[in-house]
This record gives C-alpha cells, structure tokens and sequence, in this order.
C-alpha cells in the first residue's frame, strides 16, 4: 500500500484537501475530500481494533484502539477507512459521534472516546430506596457521558 498523500492546504475540521487555481491533477484533491465526506457522513465503524484486518472491503471504517501497530501505528483514536486500496486516517474531532456496529452504541469524541456503560440493577432487600437513587445516578451519569444531558 502507497503512503497517504499530504497535502498543503486543508479545511480547518477534518483535513480535507483544498483546491487552488490552476491546479494540475484536480481529481486526486476532489476524490480525497470526497472519501472522508464518505467516512464520516452518518459515521459508522465496525468496531475498535489494535491492527487493520487482514482482508477489508472497501468502505470498511474501524476505530484505531490505543496500542495500535502495523500501518496503524501512532493513530490511536483515529477513524481508519479502507477505500481505494489503501487505508485513510481521520483524526476525531470535538463532538464527533459514531455509531458502533459491533456493540450497538454511540460513541462520542469529547477529550477521548466516550461510551457509556450499563448501570448496575437495583436487587430486593431493605435499602431498595437507596439502591433505586444509586441507579438513577448510575443512568444520570450515563446519559450525561454521551452528552445527552449536561454534566452539573
């Protein structure tokens, strides 16, 4: 697989190629801006993993899992899409949501990736009122995670 292209001038958010007047090979700008639209437009992965899998289909998008190795080395939290035999890198940006396909769950980029998890049941007993608040706040906290609710 070939190094991705770097180009000069990019848009702010996600490093899409900038065209500029007279510009020779205006189709590799174009097709580049056009594959991340494609990779984050409803984005979607289909899980988090340390290293690319051994044959991706086109259009796979995965999410880089810290420690990652091989062509995915030092892009832990980016979103790797595989379009046009090669591997496309975008790194996660403030408010970014997927949805993952491996685990049913939105996931939110704020600081770092962000899921929530399964708050605790509340069981029988005689402190089912204090386990019913703990619950609350489980589910509170949860919400509040995913940025569905503020945090206080």
């Amino acid at each position: 697989m070939s190094d991705p292209i770097q180009f000069e001038s990019t848009s702010p958010r996600f490093d899409l190629p900038l065209l500029y007047a007279g510009q020779a090979q205006k189709e590799a700008f174009v097709n580049e801006a056009l594959s991340r639209c494609d990779m984050l437009l409803h984005g979607t992965v289909l899980g988090e993993r340390t290293d690319p899998p051994e044959n991706p289909a086109s259009g796979e998008t995965w999410l880089v899992a810290a420690g990652a190795t091989g062509i995915w080395a030092g892009r832990d939290g980016h979103l790797a899409g595989f379009q046009g035999g090669n591997w496309l890198f975008v790194a996660p940006r403030e408010g970014l949501r997927i949805f993952d396909l491996s685990t049913g769950q939105e996931r939110l980029f704020h600081n770092f990736w962000r899921k929530s998890s399964l708050p605790l049941e509340p069981l029988g007993g005689m402190t089912v009122d204090v386990q019913a608040r703990a619950t609350i706040v489980q589910l509170i906290g949860a919400l509040q995670v995913l940025g569905i609710i503020p945090s206080a």
